[in-house]
């Protein structure tokens, strides 16, 4: 299943949302993580991940540490204050569509 169109307009949402589980984490151990917790149904490339990060990053919602790691330097993000209020935010808004998208697909019977 090509899922891309699907989970492209989430792709902030599932950025905030891991970061606020997590203090840190830079780019390529988030694409694994959410390969890992979707046990590889989402498969985030880095053209998709690093333009949602720098857009995060510009609305303050993100901000950036870097570390040397084994001799080269690694861009941490982590949630800003601003990006934890909005992390509930968004997931809360995804939670309104997900169960709007239910009731479309699996509508109750009426009773009248």
């Amino acid at each position: 299943m090509s899922n891309s169109k699907l989970y492209k307009g989430s792709l902030s949402t599932i950025i905030l949302q891991l970061l606020s589980k997590e203090d840190k984490m830079y780019g390529y151990e988030m694409t694994q993580r959410v390969k890992e917790l979707t046990k590889g149904e989402l498969n985030i490339t880095e053209g998709a991940l690093y333009p949602a990060l720098h857009k995060l990053e510009a609305d303050n919602l993100l901000e950036v540490e870097m570390k040397k790691v084994d001799n080269r330097l690694r861009k941490y993000y982590k949630l800003t204050q601003k990006g934890a209020t909005e992390s509930v935010s968004k997931l809360e808004e995804l939670e309104r569509f997900m169960q709007t998208m239910n009731g479309l697909i699996n509508p109750k019977p009426s009773l009248g």
